[in-house]
């Protein structure tokens, strides 16, 4: 099917997909006559592949599937595998220049660089604003422009992930100390509330060279940093030096011992016992501290947006996992019809209901997409998503060779080791990095 054929069926497979998904779609007026069932099944025949991570949202999306085989007429091969397997799956795939997958899950923050160099994304611009009710501005700005690359978007925010605070609600009542909106509110109260004597510390977030560059991203842009500005880097400026100081700072007079040991699963695990007063970090991590059979704290933990540093809170608000296109598929129009589908209002109000943060804007403003979510953590998502930045790690092809550069300022400022050089140094191991990753 052409693409000008496919946009004069494109208000009828929107309308019959909508029904679908809000339980209808299955009218007995088109029944009878093959007219009606050419027009109830708009693309009958088409067969796609899709490759999905093993995550919560394709355990939603699964089931769905065959009412969207019914109305549209497209089989649909789901493949479904563990985050390794199928990155390695996919990059057989497409060095191959092979034609499926035709629709793939794939993380835009580590590989849409990658990806589009190598031509490994089909540019989704006309297909995202064909249907007017498919309503592409719903999407939040950050998750799509995370989800963009010089100026195409290359795919769809599936999931998302924002920076926001943990806090003790009880510890900071006892003490009459309101939620922290500042840097200087933030550590003043952990300042207050830090007692290591009593196993009980004012701060835990991630101490792991690589891992803590995502949290540690937040400190650097509410300093007015960033990672790079254009292919330069710019992890030595004054700007993220003290973002990058702050952190280290905070973490080293305000955390548990081992902290260069912690990564997001130790630090939560520490502020689930009981044993910290203010924890950072991704706020889809949230049941790991509200869940009573993870959590001894788990009817304590309030949350907040993330405080304000010297250039207002700019906390990171991204798309953890985005659906693209095969630019080799043989079947592109079955394959948009498939995304449409899978990332319509109705999908992304179900699979929220779920527990997986979705990326649209109206689902977030409503009760329903709400309601398995803490309010203030509704709230501080909310917010998140309307100031937050769209990125948490360099934007290169090499993201774990320069994170690794990346979070070593912050390990050797914990060790005592001087800031300015320990950042002078990695600004030129990752304009090296830049350098590299652009001469490919």
């Amino acid at each position: 099917m052409t693409l000008k054929k496919f946009s004069v069926l494109g208000l009828t497979l929107a309308t019959a997909l909508t029904a679908t998904a809000c339980g209808g779609g299955g009218g007995k007026e088109n029944a009878a006559s093959p007219a009606g069932e050419q027009q109830k099944q708009p693309m009958a025949g088409q067969k796609i592949t899709v490759f999905a991570v093993n995550h919560p949202w394709t355990d939603a999306l699964k089931p769905e599937i065959p009412k969207f085989e019914k109305e549209t007429g497209i089989k649909v091969d789901l493949q479904v595998f563990a985050e390794e397997q199928l990155q390695q799956k996919l990059a057989v795939q497409f060095t191959t220049g092979a034609d499926t997958p035709d629709v793939f899950t794939y993380r835009p923050y580590m590989d849409k660089i990658l990806y589009a160099k190598n031509g490994w994304t089909a540019p989704l611009d006309d297909y995202a604003n064909r249907n007017a009710e498919y309503d592409f501005g719903d999407f939040s700005k950050a998750t799509i422009e995370a989800s963009t690359i010089d100026g195409k978007l290359m795919s769809i925010p599936l999931w998302t992930d924002q920076f926001i605070l943990y806090y003790r609600k009880d510890i900071l009542e006892e003490n009459n100390i309101p939620v922290p909106k500042t840097m200087a509110e933030f550590e003043e109260a952990m300042k207050k509330l830090h007692k290591p004597k009593d196993d009980f510390y004012g701060f835990v977030a991630r101490g792991q060279r690589n891992a803590l560059v995502t949290a540690v991203s937040s400190f650097v842009f509410s300093e007015g940093g960033d990672f790079m500005v254009g292919d330069k880097a710019a992890v030595n400026t004054p700007e993220a030096i003290r973002g990058f100081k702050l952190y280290a700072d905070l973490v080293k007079n305000y955390g548990p011992q081992g902290v260069l040991n912690m990564n997001w699963a130790q630090a939560i695990g520490l502020f689930a016992q009981g044993k910290a007063a203010f924890y950072v970090d991704s706020a889809a991590l949230f049941k790991n501290a509200t869940d009573p059979e993870k959590s001894l704290v788990a009817d304590k933990v309030g949350f907040g947006v993330f405080p304000a540093g010297s250039a207002g809170a700019k906390p990171y608000s991204t798309a953890s996992w985005s659906l693209a296109m095969n630019p080799q598929s043989k079947g592109k129009d079955a394959a948009w019809a498939f995304m449409e589908w899978a990332t319509n209002k109705e999908n992304a109000l179900m699979i929220q209901q779920s527990g997986v943060p979705g990326a649209r804007d109206s689902v977030w403003a409503s009760k329903e997409g709400t309601a398995e979510f803490p309010e203030d953590l509704a709230a501080a998502i909310q917010e998140t998503m309307n100031i937050g930045v769209d990125h948490f790690v360099p934007q290169v092809m090499s993201v774990t060779e320069s994170r690794d550069v990346v979070g070593a300022i912050v390990v050797k400022a914990i060790l005592g080791e001087d800031i300015q050089a320990a950042a002078d140094l990695a600004n030129e191991e990752l304009q090296a990095i830049i350098d590299k990753d652009n001469s490919q």
